[in-house]
């Protein structure tokens, strides 16, 4: 590949999200050999799914943008910009900006226009195993300012989730033992797609972030948690964390999990690294910072958590170092043509994520935080972690767009009955009150709906569980209430509003 410096050399034709679709591949393929000085270079994925495969036509800082293109398509680029032309006929949009820029140039419209592109901003313009491309060599790997910044964890799988990160990395660098750092990336919730796109599009910024952690903790151990079915992503990761060995102090371990959901927990994940029969969640405290990996101090933070760490560290106006300015990002799916994960600011509202997708059908309400957040009739909120909980919503970067064929009943009762069988059973309100949720809801289809007693168990299993999944699974039920009572009512009545259901439990 040619390059000068750091920078490909244009022209050069990038095919995002070859590797997600056999067009992809097919597509990449026909670039490849129709191109002769024509640099092709295989990028990660943008987040949205819709443009895969997404081909981008750049010459001296112009890019022409060509969603799902067919190789025949690709090979007439190939060959108009051989012959010292830049192809835009036909394309989605052509954008001007800085011949050395780092990440992808985004369009006045469209899908990659919505929000901001900070943490995504190499996703789908370098090549991801390429850590030249990253500029390891100019970042100061000085995580002190950044465990002052207030930066918080992000997502269900961060043992640090919204709160800030700074306190396990002081817990975990004070106890006593030799400490380790683990990126948890084992999430079984399809819905949840940001931290897969990150690997997929920019796995340099993740291992930059846990060098980062690994050398304020003073410690060259490290591992990455990865389910065991994802075969892909193994290979993907192994391959970038040997084009980086020479470039980072820390080499990560990659290993595997079970494709559980319950494995996502962070302390279960620990358990699943140790390789023990049963994977479930640990009591705490005490806390993986300071009885973690086979007893170790442990910091345990998801991927998107670690590629904000390493923004901040790349910042030098100290803006990504700014806890009340850094950005949220979202996986906006549901009832919609293609998923898109997107990022959005702190001020930004939840109703930015519609204009990533289209939705199919009329939308009826969200679910707001995975497979265990809140419903909503609004996108009226801010997507801070306070908005969102004050909202009752969850804050695990989800927005399930759901349409009017949706029953809110139905919709809460299949959430419930998935906790009865995902939980580990380590503790009563996890083992039982789950099992008696789905039971109150079934009886709302019988004819009997006590809202009091759905409210009460709700209330004792968000207090007392042991982890995440006992102490949200009645969420989606409670918010459900909240916004559809009447539908509860109708249901006990032996009518569902929305015509699509009889018995969905």
């Amino acid at each position: 590949m040619s390059r000068t410096g750091n920078a490909v050399r244009s022209p050069v034709l990038r095919v995002s999200g070859a590797g997600r679709t056999e067009r992809g591949a097919r597509v990449l393929s026909a670039a490849r050999r129709t191109a002769d000085s024509v640099t092709v270079l295989r990028t990660g994925p943008t987040g949205i799914s819709e443009y895969d495969p997404l081909v981008l036509a750049t010459d001296a800082g112009r890019t022409a943008f060509f969603p799902t293109a067919e190789t025949s398509r690709v090979r007439d680029l190939v060959t108009a910009m051989e012959d010292g032309e830049l192809p835009t006929d036909g394309a989605a949009a052509v954008v001007d900006h800085d011949a050395e820029r780092t990440t992808l140039p985004v369009p006045t419209d469209g899908p990659l226009a919505v929000g901001t592109r900070r943490v995504l901003g190499p996703c789908g313009w370098l090549d991801p195993l390429d850590p030249t491309a990253y500029q390891f060599h100019s970042l100061d790997r000085d995580a002190s300012a950044v465990a002052d910044a207030g930066l918080v964890g992000r997502g269900r799988c961060d043992a640090a989730a919204d709160d800030p990160v700074a306190d396990a990395w002081r817990r975990a660098r004070e106890t006593d033992g030799d400490p380790v750092v683990v990126v948890n990336a084992n999430d079984a919730d399809d819905r949840q797609r940001a931290d897969r796109t990150l690997l997929a599009g920019s796995p340099m910024s993740v291992l930059d972030g846990v060098a980062a952690v690994a050398e304020y903790l003073g410690t060259t151990e490290a591992v990455i948690h990865v389910a065991e079915t994802d075969t892909e992503l193994q290979a993907h990761l192994r391959e970038a964390i040997d084009a980086a060995a020479d470039e980072l102090p820390v080499v990560p371990v990659v290993v595997t999990g079970p494709d559980e959901y319950r494995a996502g927990e962070p302390t279960a994940a620990l358990e699943a690294i140790e390789g023990v029969d049963r994977t479930e969640p640990r009591l705490q405290p005490p806390t993986p910072a300071e009885y973690g990996l086979y007893g170790r101090p442990t910091v345990i933070h998801t991927p998107r958590t670690f590629a904000r760490v390493r923004l901040a560290l790349a910042d030098p106006e100290g803006t990504d170092r700014d806890a009340a300015s850094t950005t949220r990002l979202l996986t906006v799916t549901g009832d919609v043509a293609a998923p898109a994960t997107i990022e959005v600011g702190s001020d930004a509202r939840l109703s930015t994520a519609r204009n990533a997708v289209e939705l199919e059908g009329s939308f009826k309400m969200a679910c707001v935080g995975g497979v265990f957040g809140g419903l909503t009739r609004t996108l009226d909120v801010e997507s801070t972690a306070a908005e969102l909980t004050a909202a009752g919503l969850g804050t695990e970067g989800v927005v399930e767009l759901l349409n009017d064929e949706r029953c809110a009943v139905a919709t809460a009762g299949e959430r419930a009955r998935f906790a009865s069988e995902a939980n580990s059973g380590r503790c009563v309100p996890g083992r039982e009150g789950t099992v008696q949720l789905t039971e109150l809801l079934r009886a709302v289809y019988r004819g009997s709906f006590d809202r009091a007693k759905i409210r009460e168990l709700g209330r004792v299993m968000s207090r007392s569980s042991n982890c995440l999944l006992g102490a949200h699974a009645p969420r989606p039920v409670l918010t459900a209430m909240d916004e559809f009572e009447s539908s509860f009512e109708a249901h006990a009545d032996g009518r569902c509003p929305s015509g699509t259901c009889s018995d969905k439990l």
